[in-house]
């Protein structure tokens, strides 16, 4: 499996070269502008317009770079975030936590219930479900989360957000749907505290597809990464109204956030927050979303800077 692997990347690397050159970059004491320049030319082609960005994944670069602000740490840190929600909507719409801890060793599984999820605080992804605690494989765990909290967000494509949190794991309740069905991610796009787009992921864990709907709940025929299903039934939820205004709530004051939320019959949890939506390398199919989602993305007049 191992050799399989390896032959993989190696074949992508050899398609793909400019995949070498930017993982080389990140060794070097090079500016992020310059980093942030030179993964975007490599990706999408393109010039990167720092001066007067105008596609949204050029501002999000901007973003990244000059729109630093310390607070922005904690609200991504996905242990630390919990004191943002208590008290920005309330601790309802939280995710019961059981604890945190630096290494996964530490982690007191004889405490933990028969279900639950490990998450780490300082990355995307870096989340492992437990549906039944006596069928859990432990050293597979373990090895993902070694490498997960040996791995920084930042260094990859420059996400300033993570760069000042601490690595640590997190175990949260195993959230179900209660109707037995898959459930679904709600990320609703938020443009300076006001809900443009809602992404709903689904068929996660078998083949996952990804929808996009106006906050009407009327489908929108755009794709980002995943395909999508134009002839799923993916009914409005009961509580939208609701989720739209939390997201409100936490995106304000904000110039973009994705604010991801889970609804299962009539109760909202919070996700996490999301600043730079697939660290602003994922292109849209047709384009024309690029520029959408731009115009929608009103940058600050004035630059946030921080180390």
């Amino acid at each position: 499996m191992y050799i399989s692997n390896f032959a993989d990347k190696l074949k992508r690397v050899i398609r793909h070269p400019e995949i070498l050159i930017i993982r080389l970059l990140r060794n070097f004491p090079i500016s992020d502008e310059y980093y942030l320049k030179t993964e975007y030319k490599f990706k999408s082609g393109q010039k990167l317009n720092l001066d007067n960005p105008i596609m949204y994944n050029e501002k999000l670069q901007w973003l990244k770079l000059y729109n630093r602000r310390p607070e922005y740490t904690n609200i991504v840190d996905k242990y630390e975030v919990y004191s943002y929600i208590a008290k920005t909507i309330g601790e309802k719409y939280l995710i019961p936590l059981y604890g945190v801890w630096e290494k996964f060793e530490d982690i007191p599984f004889d405490e933990l219930p028969e279900q639950f999820m490990l998450k780490c605080t300082h990355d995307s992804g870096g989340f492992m479900h437990c549906p039944d605690k006596r069928s859990f494989d432990m050293e597979k765990a373990r090895l993902f989360f070694k490498k997960r909290l040996a791995t920084h967000n930042y260094w990859h494509s420059r996400e300033w957000v993570y760069k000042n949190v601490k690595p640590r794991i997190i175990a949260q309740k195993l959230l179900v749907d209660k109707t037995g069905e898959d459930l679904k991610d709600y990320k609703i796009f938020c443009f300076n505290g006001e809900p443009k787009l809602v992404q709903v992921d689904f068929n996660k864990f078998t083949d996952h597809r990804m929808n996009f709907y106006s906050p009407q709940w009327e489908y929108q025929a755009m794709q980002l990464r995943f395909p999508t299903d134009p002839h799923a039934i993916i009914q409005r939820p009961q509580n939208l109204d609701l989720m739209l205004e939390l997201a409100r709530k936490l995106s304000a004051g904000i110039p973009h956030v994705r604010v991801d939320l889970y609804s299962i019959e009539d109760e909202v949890y919070f996700g996490e927050l999301t600043f730079y939506n697939w660290a602003g390398f994922v292109f849209f199919e047709p384009p024309e979303w690029n520029k959408i989602l731009g115009d929608w993305l009103t940058l600050p007049d004035e630059k946030t800077l921080s180390d």
